[in-house]
């Protein structure tokens, strides 16, 4: 039985114009994405949404509140709680400037995709509800861009809550793709008081699922998603609780996976370093109509 690995039919030829030296590949953005947990009877769940599927990227497939880095977020002053960008610099293997805008895309696309916000009047406090005519102002704003995070934490007063993220991993999209991405995951916790929502423009429903339970969804191929998606899904599975995941962030490997393609026997071999189970087989005549293995 198939499983739910998000496969887009135009991947084969794409490959091989890069092996051909006929498509150059594009320049990844930086981009950031939250695995937000909270508690059950049952155990730690997860905010998910589904792309629409009409989207051009990854449309149907299961995913996370995130998006890309706003470049304003390099170098505007940010108000900052937790780490210093010096420590959240070397953790994620960038510069200050890049580390700064790279949390704020975390704590911000969290905001616009799930109405939660990791930010609160002091250092060691988190606001409460967020709901309300002036609050969703603020974040259409920032989602349209005429806002920037700097002046949106300014307006409201806030301090941005570094600490409530934990650094999980790093995924680079394939050289091979039209749209690329240089994707760090976070895991973050969500606040008492607050409520998760489908605010998102790009998604056309939203679920709290166990990580087991959307695993098991994905291996019998009921739920669409993408390599890093269940891949960190995945790893979020042996934690008992919400906290316990985000005090294991700091020791997550960091290393950036990115897909590699090769010529073996005849076929394309795709495959995703340290990720066996994401290894596709392609033949390298179309004409043939073979599908990926």
């Amino acid at each position: 039985m198939a499983n739910g690995q998000w496969y887009p039919a135009e991947w084969p030829e794409r490959i091989r114009a890069l092996a051909e030296g006929a498509l150059t590949p594009v320049v990844p953005r930086r981009a950031a994405t939250v695995m937000l947990l909270k508690d059950t009877d049952t155990g730690p769940a997860v905010h998910m949404l589904r792309r629409r599927a009409s989207m051009a990227f990854a449309g149907g497939a299961y995913a996370y509140p995130g998006g890309g880095v706003d470049p304003r977020d390099d170098d505007r002053h940010v108000r900052w709680a937790g780490p210093t960008r010096a420590w959240w610099a070397n953790r994620l293997g960038v510069d200050e400037t890049a580390a700064q805008a790279i949390v704020c895309a975390a704590v911000r696309e969290t905001y616009e995709e799930a109405g939660v916000l990791l930010a609160g009047p002091t250092p060691d406090s988190v606001v409460g509800d967020t709901t309300g005519e002036t609050w969703e102002a603020d974040r259409a704003a920032l989602v349209a861009r005429d806002l920037s995070f700097a002046e949106f934490l300014d307006r409201r007063g806030l301090v941005l809550r570094s600490d409530l993220l934990g650094a999980w991993a790093r995924w680079i999209t394939p050289e091979f793709e039209t749209r690329r991405y240089d994707t760090w995951f976070f895991v973050a916790v969500l606040p008492e008081g607050q409520r998760s929502r489908n605010a998102s423009t790009e998604a056309d429903h939203t679920v709290w699922i166990a990580p087991g339970e959307a695993a098991a969804g994905y291996d019998k191929g009921d739920l669409t998603m993408m390599p890093p998606t269940i891949a960190t899904l995945r790893g979020l599975i042996p934690y008992g609780s919400a906290a316990e995941a985000l005090s294991s962030a700091p020791e997550r490997d960091l290393t950036p996976v990115l897909a590699q393609a090769r010529l073996e026997d005849g076929e394309i071999v795709l495959s995703w370093p340290g990720h066996e189970e994401f290894t596709k087989h392609i033949p390298t005549d179309l004409s043939t109509g073979g599908a990926p293995a």
